[in-house]
């Protein structure tokens, strides 16, 4: 049987840990940062990991994770 091939994609917007959890980049910290506060701004700095809802959908486009 073939392998499944994996969204590349996705595969480069989030990391997997080494206990299974996955760490993704907050969005809305690209561009039009004069309007957002430093507090907010500090905040997106930081990663956040993915809700065990969007896993289960993570590990179905990206089967070897």
């Amino acid at each position: 049987m073939p392998k499944i091939r994996s969204r590349k994609g996705a595969a480069k917007r989030v990391k997997f840990t080494a206990g299974g959890k996955i760490r993704i980049k907050r969005a809305n910290s690209r561009h039009i940062l004069t309007t957002k506060s430093p507090k907010r701004k500090r905040h997106l700095r930081k990663g956040a990991y993915v809700s065990s809802f969007e896993r289960d959908k993570i590990f179905k486009i990206l089967p070897y994770g």
